[in-house]
């Protein structure tokens, strides 16, 4: 996918890294794509169940839901950007995403703040606690900032066979489609649900998830122009990688439908796909019929 160069004036950068411990005041989090990620490198590396260690993960995060975060936003500058290829492919990707949404909220009249992208190494503290390189990209509602150490792009092509930039594109932009959900109230409305009826959570959650999955789609389906031969199945292979289902196998589990949080590897490909093949935002109601 060939995106221009990011525009200076339409992104907000900063570096981060060098934090640790959980931020003191830290806003709610999320499962998001980057801990799926995590669970995989886990079990790759380490051995770990990557279902315990994504609880483990949701766990923590939902310890500090609700509260306001005290971390200063101090955006440092487009400079960031040039650290390296995939750091310029990440401005690049949030540039194109901010001119294709936020047109979006103004027609619908609905205010639209740009989300933040830290671009980190090792470790940082975010307004959902503290970070680390093996969580992979992920999007903290708190203080509406897309984390990203682009080294972790290595692991994941070398682990998850999951290369080529549409591939990263995908990441960002489905971490993007949760600022999405943020803005719009969905996922506010999403975690009302989920304590109302501790028993849908996890369906919830699924939906969620692929919703944003969809959102990811439909960015690449409005810029169709820049697709190039590929990027389809760059997208795809992502896409199923990360499916719970998968998860599971490769774990050495049975599969549990009713422990999913991102839906299946099938369910992950077909959001994915009807987002892009439609390029619409009001082909991604993953939530009718609940």
């Amino acid at each position: 996918m060939k995106l221009n160069e990011f525009n200076p004036s339409n992104i907000r950068v900063r570096r981060g890294g060098g934090g640790g411990g959980s931020f003191p005041g830290g806003g709610g989090g999320k499962i998001g794509c980057g801990t799926v990620l995590i669970a995989l490198v886990a079990y790759f590396v380490f051995g770990a169940d990557p279902l315990q260690t994504i609880g483990a993960i949701d766990g923590i995060q939902q310890q500090t839901q609700g509260q306001q975060t005290g971390q200063q936003v101090g955006a440092e500058g487009t400079e960031v950007c040039r650290d390296g290829p995939y750091a310029l492919e990440a401005c690049n990707a949030l540039s194109s995403l901010n001119d294709t949404w936020q047109p979006l909220f103004r027609q619908a009249q609905i205010p639209f703040d740009q989300p933040i992208l830290e671009l980190f190494s090792g470790q940082t503290r975010s307004g959902c606690g503290a970070a680390s390189s093996a969580m992979g990209p992920f999007y903290c509602p708190a203080d509406q900032t897309i984390y990203i150490d682009t080294a972790f792009y290595d692991t994941m092509a070398r682990q998850l066979g999951a290369g080529g930039d549409f591939a990263r594109y995908y990441v960002i932009a489905h971490e993007y489609g949760h600022h999405i959900q943020k803005l719009t109230g969905m996922a506010d409305q999403v975690r009302s649900a989920q304590q109302q009826n501790p028993g849908r959570a996890n369906r919830l959650q699924v939906q969620m998830e692929l919703q944003a999955d969809c959102y990811a789609g439909v960015w690449a389906g409005k810029n169709r122009n820049l697709i190039e031969p590929g990027d389809m199945q760059e997208g795809m292979t992502a896409a199923a990688a990360i499916g719970d289902d998968t998860l599971q196998r490769n774990a050495g589990q049975q599969i549990s439908p009713e422990s999913f949080t991102h839906g299946t590897s099938a369910q992950r490909m077909y959001w994915l796909k009807r987002g892009l093949e439609t390029g619409n935002e009001d082909q991604c109601d993953t939530f009718s019929g609940t």
